[in-house]
């Protein structure tokens, strides 16, 4: 009963029950990635291609699909990474979680949330003013 009610009332969290059904209805199973997220295929889209989706394991979090897939999500290539034995790139870095908003998050030298100080202004700027 707790999943049903977290599906109907929460878009962030899974699937939501209008996705469920959709799945249900067209939805053929691709595969499934490292962060136990399933991918999806069926029916087509307003420009006449196949419609691929994704149900996220927990919260609704775009960054949390790999480049394989994410390739695969946006009709960058046809065939889904299972079927291809995609191997990253040795220059491509492990995932990391989108950081905005919390601690983590980068802040640049100067930033009111930073911890540094602003650096001092050399005089190479002159500020616009109108009319001059």
């Amino acid at each position: 009963m707790k999943k049903f009610l977290v599906q109907f009332f929460t878009w962030w969290n899974g699937q939501t029950l209008g996705t469920r059904f959709h799945t249900w209805r067209k939805g053929t199973k691709v595969g499934q990635d490292e962060f136990g997220n399933v991918y999806y295929e069926g029916g087509k889209d307003s420009e006449g291609r196949t419609r691929r989706w994704v149900i996220y394991n927990g919260y609704a979090e775009a960054s949390m699909i790999p480049p394989g897939w994410h390739g695969w999500m946006h009709h960058r290539v046809d065939v889904a990474p299972p079927s291809d034995n995609y191997i990253p790139r040795d220059w491509q870095k492990p995932h990391q979680p989108n950081l905005t908003g919390t601690g983590g998050a980068y802040r640049p030298k100067g930033s009111v949330l930073g911890n540094t100080h602003r650096p001092q202004v050399t005089g190479d700027y002159d500020a616009w003013t109108p009319g001059a």
